[in-house]
């Protein structure tokens, strides 16, 4: 337990399973993924998409395959992408073959869809000997008829039991590498599905809230929903599922794991609503910071607090501080201490500039560190 328990997530033991080379489930760091809306049998617009993504900090991304024309497509993508690709197919079998032979790290595909047990049989021979994995994906809005005749209507309990038919298919062809979704566009039934199967399985969970909304209304749904199960331990991958482009996708899940401290990727930025107190323009500052900053990858935090009520405090907490002062001019805190002052001209450059020094620091420190540990492990 650490100093803060209140801030101490226990999370579900679960299996580890290998998508392409990143590791999902066990105690591996919760991953974040999205999908392209390209046609990808555009394979320049879909690369284009996936390095933007990329870019954005996925670590795993699904391209849909809904034809040969797809599927023909995917080996080129699947060179060119620094991450791996799920090949997302639905019913046709085939695509699944054509999608593991073409480099696919991973499956999505329902293997109660796909027709016979024999055809099932081929999908998980092809994943075994391109070395995919497969993620189940149970969806509210298109449950088995058998399941909705049964309970009446989309539940927990049916979107579980869908789940619990699909792995049984699987294992029975002795495949265990395979990670499950039972989504919803509902918040409370996802959230209750998802606790219902985390109790059932020990596989991998990928987390969403399916068709969300738009960038702000999904954001919100998505950030209760898998926020609220994130906190409570449950979840080892998460796609938040936007009208909205997919690199957006990955930054709002990135900020749904930093929000609970699970994983810190860029800057963390901790800014006041502001009011008639605020010596600088802290709405539009924040918004010229976090656009200017995307490219900052290293952790780190930065404070942008209007007046000195609570910007001192805040500043006290983060690697870079600046609180609004009279005149024009605004007191800039370092690792917690008062430095130096700005001037509202210079403002956001000066930051800006402070937190790529400061990101490089980082960096250089880590390297040495690593340096430090390979030399200390040589000379063991």
């Amino acid at each position: 337990m650490s100093v803060r328990p209140w801030r101490d997530i226990a999370r579900r033991p679960s299996r580890q399973i290998m998508v392409g080379n990143v590791a999902v489930g066990g105690d591996a760091p919760v991953t974040v993924q999205t999908m392209t809306n390209t046609i990808t049998a555009d394979v320049k617009a879909t690369i284009d998409q996936i390095r933007r993504c990329e870019e954005a900090g996925a670590d795993i991304i699904r391209v849909s395959c809904p034809d040969e024309a797809s599927t023909a497509a995917l080996k080129q993508i699947v060179r060119a992408a620094h991450v791996p690709i799920v090949a997302d197919i639905h019913f046709h079998y085939k695509r699944a073959l054509e999608a593991a032979d073409a480099g696919a790290a991973c499956l999505r595909i329902n293997p109660g869809n796909i027709g016979s047990d024999d055809r099932v049989r081929e999908v998980v021979n092809a994943a075994k000997a391109n070395g995919c994995a497969i993620r189940i994906g149970v969806n509210a809005g298109s449950l088995e008829r058998d399941l909705l005749e049964k309970y009446g209507e989309p539940c927990p309990e049916a979107l579980v039991e869908s789940a619990l038919d699909h792995i049984r298919l699987l294992e029975d062809h002795d495949f265990r590498e395979y990670k499950v979704a039972v989504k919803a566009s509902d918040v409370f039934l996802a959230v209750a599905a998802y606790q219902q199967l985390a109790e059932a399985v020990d596989c991998p969970l990928h987390l969403g809230i399916t068709e969300a909304g738009g960038l702000r209304g999904g954001t919100v749904k998505s950030a209760i929903g898998i926020g609220a199960l994130l906190w409570f331990g449950m979840g080892d991958t998460i796609r938040v599922s936007l009208s909205a482009e997919p690199e957006e996708e990955v930054r709002v899940g990135f900020e749904i794991l930093k929000g609970l401290g699970i994983r810190n990727r860029g800057v963390r930025v901790v800014s006041c609503p502001s009011c008639a107190r605020q010596g600088f323009d802290v709405i539009r500052t924040v918004q010229t910071l976090e656009e200017r900053l995307q490219h900052i990858r290293t952790p780190m935090s930065l404070s942008v607090l209007g007046c000195v009520v609570n910007g001192p405090g805040e500043a006290r907490e983060t690697d870079i501080g600046i609180t609004g002062g009279g005149n024009g001019k605004h007191m800039v805190y370092l690792s917690g201490v008062t430095d130096h002052h700005v001037r509202d001209d210079d403002m956001v450059e000066h930051i800006v500039r402070l937190v790529e020094a400061k990101a490089a620091e980082i960096e250089a420190a880590r390297v040495a560190a690593d340096a430090a540990g390979l030399i200390g492990v040589a000379a063991e």
